[in-house]
C-alpha cells in the first residue's frame, strides 16, 4: 500500500492519550470481571489496521506484553484486545489482580511495517526493533528494548534470537530471516496520565 510511509505510525498526543485511557478501562474490566465496553474509534486512525504491543509495567517491573506484530485488526480492536489479553494472558506471568491496577502502567507501542534487512549494519540501536524468523521460529523485540539494557546490535540480535527459541548467533544463518520496525512508543508516565 502505498500509503505506508515512514509517518504512517506516528500519532497525535489526543490520539495517544485516547488509545491509553481505552487500554486502562479494558484492562481494569477485564481484571474485575465486568462486560467489555464498545468503543466508537474517535479518530480516523482508530479504524486503520496496524501492528501494536500492550505493556504492563508495576513498579518498573515488566508484568505482561503481548501484541500483534502484523496489521491484522484495526488499531482499537488491536490495542483492546492486546490489553486484555497482557492483562491475564501472557504466559510468562500470573493474571494482574484487582489490587494491582492502581500500581499499574501501560505503555503502548504502535508498529510500522516490518521490513526485511540482509546487512545488520542498518539496524539501528534506539529506533529499530527486531523481528527474527527462522522455519517455525518466531522472536520480536521492541526497539525501547535495547536502549532500556544498553545493548549494542550484536547482543540485539542474539536476545532476539533466544526469544525465537534459536541459538544465539543463528542470526547469521542463511536460513534465518531478519526484520527491522520503528514503533511509536508511549505510556501513561510519559503522557502525564
Amino acid at each position: 500500500m502505498s500509503s505506508q510511509n515512514k509517518s504512517e505510525h506516528v500519532l497525535n498526543i489526543r490520539e495517544k492519550q485516547e488509545l491509553l485511557k481505552i487500554a486502562r478501562q479494558t484492562i481494569i474490566r477485564t481484571v474485575t470481571s465486568q462486560p467489555p465496553v464498545s468503543y466508537v474509534p474517535e479518530f480516523p486512525v482508530f479504524k486503520e489496521k496496524r501492528g501494536a504491543f500492550v505493556t504492563i509495567h508495576k513498579n518498573d517491573q515488566l508484568r505482561g506484553c503481548i501484541g500483534f506484530i502484523q496489521p491484522v485488526k484495526s488499531l482499537l480492536d488491536t490495542i483492546i484486545e492486546m490489553a486484555e489479553a497482557a492483562a491475564v494472558s501472557d504466559p510468562r506471568f500470573t493474571p494482574v489482580q484487582p489490587d494491582e491496577i492502581s500500581e499499574i502502567e501501560i505503555e503502548i507501542s504502535v508498529l510500522s511495517p516490518l521490513r526485511e534487512i540482509t546487512d545488520v549494519d542498518n539496524i539501528i540501536i534506539g529506533t529499530h526493533g527486531l523481528y527474527i524468523e527462522q522455519d517455525y521460529n518466531k522472536g520480536l523485540l521492541l526497539p525501547q528494548v535495547a536502549t532500556e539494557y544498553n545493548w549494542d546490535t550484536i547482543t540485539f540480535l542474539e536476545h532476539t534470537c533466544r526469544k525465537a527459541g534459536l541459538p544465539v548467533n543463528a542470526w547469521k544463518s542463511k536460513n534465518t530471516q531478519i526484520y527491522i520496525f520503528s514503533a511509536d512508543v508511549f505510556s501513561e508516565k510519559g503522557m502525564g496520565l
